[in-house]
């Protein structure tokens, strides 16, 4: 079954946004990113500006599913973690809550130690908003528009 979809309320990419940022000083990292499962950015800290965050966005969410696929081969549940290494970037990729995805990207001015220290306790305060969205999201008050159906919507447009 698919997982319904997410509605993102102004308090909660608050709180995300500050998460974010707050990652990018303490890892002492150049950028992090919150991306969901669909390759869609939601939030942005640090500098960027040289990056195309679309086309990483969506290269990321489609990472993501192959190492799903791959770890379904070897008969894991999910790979929640990878790690690339460039030779002036490196970039560390969290599956959070199997939610969302969240991206640091770093240089060597911080070490993968202090980068995956720093992506746990964001990872931790992340599920617990990201549960909450869930939970509003399922609420009574976001099935206003749950008897609309797609041949109502063809209906209006055919008159």
């Amino acid at each position: 079954m698919a997982e319904p979809q997410m509605v993102m309320y102004e308090e909660e990419f608050r709180q995300i946004q500050a998460i974010v940022d707050a990652l990018v000083t303490a890892a002492n990292a150049s950028v992090a990113f919150i991306i969901d499962k669909n390759g869609q950015l939601i939030a942005a800290g640090g500098d960027a500006s040289h990056i195309d965050t679309t086309s990483l966005a969506s290269l990321t969410a489609g990472n993501i599913a192959a190492t799903g696929g791959m770890a379904k081969l070897l008969r894991e549940n999910e790979f929640n973690t990878q790690f690339h290494e460039g030779e002036n970037a490196n970039i560390h990729i969290q599956l959070v809550d199997n939610r969302v995805i969240l991206v640091v990207i770093f240089d060597k001015k911080t070490s993968l130690g202090l980068v995956r220290l720093r992506v746990k306790k964001a990872s931790e305060q992340l599920v617990g908003i990201f549960k909450e969205l869930a939970a509003k999201s399922s609420g009574p008050g976001n099935a206003m528009f749950a008897e609309i159906t797609d041949d109502d919507i063809d209906n209006l447009f055919n008159d």
